[in-house]
């Protein structure tokens, strides 16, 4: 699969060659509906939802999975909202739209944000993989990561988002058909689908808590309202996922592409969950993690993927091509996306504007490079922070709530402008950095620690050899409890991190329209920056001049 999604980056780099920046990162907007459709499933998934969205059911149980069909709301309101205006203003960066809405500073500060949030993120993306194939092969993860990250790299840099999105394609084919035969083989062997209800039943992962705590993390609350916000977050406002919608030619297109992409994100969310479920049926009563066979649950899909495959030859290779696929397609796509975020708004202001777009397109090529570099060497920190789901949506949180809140703000309330905008982003983002940073640290040194739903090893066939981990095991389960563990560090720190974005958003919001409403608007609004339903109701403002230079500064501008 590496080897393929490197001949494609070599077809596109070197036979299909980029005429310009426009090629480069939006494939010269004549994408065809069935590639960017398998695109958008592969990368908005990535290898998380693969490898730790499993262990989080067997972990907390079913009421994640019970919110799946959310993405279908999630994805029509990015459709009929957010979509129409970006392919309107047909803008490379997303981040170009405060510029047009608010001003650059407010620009400048939303892309560096994002490339902040995704040079945290990426390494993730690079580490699961690399985690999953160290748990099948033995081979140390840190010695896995900088190869993986090399080849994706290799076909970015050459064929830019063509070769991901083609790469993408055949990544869903491979990752689709892993899980499917990895659920295949797992529901037979369990003795079918009633067997495994009956154990989740037994175990408690059917159960579904209606409190209304902030501070528990699985609720019917977080798991509806805290994930509708991180989700719609990531389809409706997220570089990567408008830049491939707008290598369509038409919005006709994009709807198209986006239908078919939501049946999909179910389907395969779905079944990545309930994965969890058949896990936990297969080793009820002898979990792997107090066996010490596994030292993280991250590993446990994986691990069950190897003491299932004695029968079928070549499954464990399967599998990994699968967790490969989901996070090399995002991983690429992320790459691409920056490197396009960071010329034009960065670096474009630096260089001659008569500069050839052969040119550009070297300099997007050395961007990848020089990111990818980073992340790679950022793997060795993602590893000592913890599980991978709660770690992602806490670092898209941190910048994708405030962000989120402006875009939001902008495209649905006339009356916000540039003061209001830039004084809100700023306080959601001390608020939304000071409770995610707070929490980070509270759960590194083990002071928050959220329960798991119970486990046992009573049904284990314990022989001598395991004696002393067992009781190692014992050991540990009786610590008494210590007083840094009866005083609760401060509710803010304590918040379940399904919020987080949503906390952010509102935040910025808020304060966006409370600020707006107390200063004077310096820049008159167009509505082309409006969401359609919006749109309809307002209508062009004209330039107030106030003096003679605002006038000028006005025009100039325009």
């Amino acid at each position: 699969m590496l080897l393929v999604s490197t001949g494609i980056g070599i077809y596109h780099g070197l036979y299909k060659k980029q005429k310009n920046a426009t090629d480069y990162l939006l494939g010269g907007k004549q994408m065809t509906v069935a590639p960017i459709t398998m695109s958008l499933i592969t990368s908005s998934l990535s290898g998380l939802t693969l490898l730790s969205l499993p262990a989080d059911i067997y972990r907390y149980g079913i009421t994640l999975l019970i919110t799946s069909p959310l993405h279908i709301i999630i994805l029509i309101i990015s459709c009929y909202i957010y979509v129409p205006v970006f392919y309107n203003l047909q803008i490379t960066s997303i981040y170009e739209y405060f510029k047009i809405r608010y001003n650059n500073k407010i620009r400048m500060l939303a892309s560096f944000l994002y490339v902040v949030h995704m040079m945290f993120l990426l390494p993730i993306f690079i580490y699961i993989p690399s985690l999953a194939l160290s748990q099948v092969s033995g081979v140390y993860v840190h010695y896995i990561a900088p190869a993986v990250c090399s080849v994706c790299i290799f076909y970015t840099t050459l064929g830019g988002i063509k070769a991901a999105i083609w790469s993408d394609a055949l990544q869903f084919t491979i990752m689709f058909g892993s899980l499917v035969i990895v659920l295949v083989v797992g529901i037979t062997g369990i003795g079918g689908i009633g067997a495994i209800f009956n154990k989740a039943f037994e175990g408690g992962r059917m159960d579904i808590s209606y409190n209304f705590s902030i501070t528990e993390r699985d609720t019917i609350w977080t798991a509806t309202f805290g994930s509708f916000f991180a989700f719609l977050n990531h389809f409706a406002t997220n570089q990567g996922f408008i830049q491939k919608c707008l290598t369509l030619p038409s919005y006709g297109n994009i709807k198209v592409a986006i239908f078919f992409a939501t049946i999909g994100i179910v389907i395969i969310t779905g079944l990545s969950m309930f994965s969890g479920l058949v896990m936990f049926a297969y080793y009820f009563g002898c979990d792997p993690l107090k066996l010490n066979i596994i030292t993280t649950y991250d590993q446990l899909l994986p691990n069950y993927v190897m003491e299932i495959s004695n029968f079928i030859p070549g499954l464990p290779g399967l599998f990994i091509s699968g967790i490969f696929s989901a996070s090399l397609s995002s991983l690429s796509a992320s790459l691409n996306c920056m490197s396009g975020a960071i010329y034009h708004d960065f670096i474009a202001y630096f260089v001659p504007k008569d500069i050839s777009q052969e040119i550009v397109s070297r300099y997007l090529k050395i961007i990848v490079v020089i990111l990818g570099i980073i992340c790679t060497i950022l793997v060795y920190l993602v590893e000592r922070l913890g599980s991978l789901l709660a770690l992602t949506l806490s670092i898209s949180a941190f910048s994708g709530g405030p962000l989120f809140g402006l875009f939001t703000a902008g495209m649905l309330i006339p009356m916000v402008h540039s003061k209001g905008a830039y004084y809100g982003g700023l306080i959601s983002l001390v608020v939304t950095g000071w409770m995610v940073v707070g929490s980070q640290v509270y759960k590194f040194i083990g002071v928050i620690q959220y329960s798991v739903l119970p486990v046992s090893i009573d049904a284990c066939n314990i022989t001598d050899s395991l004696n002393q981990t067992l009781d190692k095991v014992i050991i540990e389960a009786v610590k008494p409890i210590t007083d840094q563990e009866n005083d609760p560090p401060f509710i803010l720190y304590r918040i379940s991190f399904y919020y987080y974005t949503m906390i952010g958003a509102c935040i910025a919001i808020f304060a966006s329209v409370l600020i707006s409403y107390f200063t004077e608007r310096d820049k008159p609004l167009n509505r082309e920056c409006l969401a359609p339903i919006v749109k309809a109701f307002v209508k062009d403002e004209p330039p107030q001049y106030s003096t003679i230079d605002k006038a000028k500064k006005i025009v100039n501008h325009a």
